[in-house]
């Protein structure tokens, strides 16, 4: 099937100025539509939820489709989308909520694969606690963490597994649902974070098998924020502070003071935008009756195979090159390449890249405990992220630019 990614890209107004971008894993540029939301909801009539009048239903709207979207492309219940500031704030909130119940002699576990963010919010949580935390580590040769390898240090007392669907750093995928089977018979919970793995998969919770999922739309077209996803039964058995007056019902008792119904709003539009993804990439328009879950399943497929393609070409002609190491190097990984050059600091060949537009930033990226396990200290190496606007000359480009960089 065709793939028009010039199609796509005519969308996004940013790439019109003259920058290539392979910077994606931190935050992809922003479709037109995007922006469109966000101007109509601040600029319209608004108000505090409500329904008795426009301003009111506008922010009252804004709610509800934000979590009707998120459901969608999450394959979660409307009522257990929570909104967050970002993922680390609510990892860091519910770390909290969860470890109230936690002991001296309890167990949490943490992966060395994982940004810091699904790592550090557990570990200090179960200090205060005083819990213990057990590490377990990925394969540095093969990017690899099997679920065996998680299941080797569950006991009666683990209490929670904290967990990457995706490296931000090396792309690996573990399979979350191995891990999650191992989890549940060892009677734990499964906290996710899913921020760099929404980007590039289709995202079925049930089947994951997490009870908690965590991810940030601004890693796929949209505002800067965080959403967690669980399901609202669970979400009812726990407690968090809140002010006396407000709401305590599910999702809502969660999400602190009032919501920002534009930041709502452009989530929604990035959703939809991602669900006319197939409709774009092939000039076929989807029928009516076709639902948004659907369409968003046929359009990250079609990114997915895109973004694989890709990613082939890169580490082909990365290989052809001399004094090039390639940390990304699981079966199962995201269109997303660290890449290491031998006696010479990753961050000047980011820098060289730079200076001909081409941006691929270099550092650890807040994955320290992941670039410290590949040998590569605090420093960490050039990463090379890809995303549905990327084309087939941006890659030759770019090794161009890293064989420049070599020669020089």
């Amino acid at each position: 099937m065709t793939y028009d990614v010039e199609a796509i890209r005519a969308h996004f107004p940013a790439l019109s100025a003259g920058s290539t971008h392979f910077d994606s894993p931190g935050g992809t540029q922003t479709p037109r539509a995007v922006g469109q939301a966000i101007y109509d909801v601040l600029t319209g009539p608004l108000s505090i939820r409500g329904r008795r009048s426009p301003s009111e239903r506008n922010a009252d709207d804004a709610v509800t489709e934000f979590r009707a979207a998120m459901a969608d492309l999450l394959g979660a219940d409307p009522l257990g989308i929570v909104y967050g500031r970002s993922a680390t704030q609510l990892t860091y909130d519910f770390s909290r909520h969860l470890s109230r119940g936690w002991a001296p002699g309890d167990e949490v576990v943490v992966s060395r694969l994982d940004h810091d963010a699904n790592i550090r919010p557990w570990v200090q949580a179960a200090a205060a606690a005083g819990a213990t935390v057990v590490w377990v580590d990925f394969d540095p040769a093969t990017g690899e963490l099997p679920a065996a390898a998680v299941a080797a240090v569950l006991t009666d007392r683990t209490r929670l597994v904290a967990a990457t669907a995706a490296s931000n750093l090396i792309g690996t995928r573990p399979s979350i649902a191995e891990i999650a089977t191992v989890v549940h018979a060892a009677g734990a919970l499964l906290f996710v974070d899913g921020v760099h793995y929404t980007a590039h998969a289709y995202v079925d919770l049930a089947a994951l098998g997490a009870d908690f999922f965590v991810c940030s739309p601004y890693k796929f077209f949209g505002p800067h924020c965080g959403v967690l996803a669980a399901d609202p039964a669970l979400l009812a058995g726990i407690r968090p502070d809140k002010l006396l007056p407000s709401t305590d019902v599910v999702p809502e008792r969660f999400e602190l003071g009032t919501l920002p119904y534009e930041t709502l709003a452009g989530v929604r539009a990035a959703v939809d935008f991602l669900a006319g993804l197939g409709d774009l990439a092939t000039g076929v328009p989807s029928r009516p009756t076709v639902s948004r879950r659907e369409r968003l399943r046929v359009s990250q497929r079609l990114v997915e195979a895109h973004e694989d393609a890709l990613r082939e070409r890169l580490e082909t002609g990365l290989a052809a090159l001399p004094g090039v190491t390639v940390y990304s190097r699981a079966a199962e990984r995201t269109a997303t390449v660290l890449v290491g050059f031998h006696g010479r600091p990753a961050a000047a060949a980011a820098e060289q890249l730079a200076e001909r537009g081409i941006l691929a930033p270099a550092g650890s990226f807040y994955a320290l405990e992941a670039s410290r396990h590949l040998g590569l200290g605090d420093d960490g190496a050039l990463r090379v992220g890809l995303a549905p606007y990327s084309t087939p000359a941006e890659i030759d480009a770019l090794l161009d630019g890293i064989a420049a960089f070599i020669a020089g």
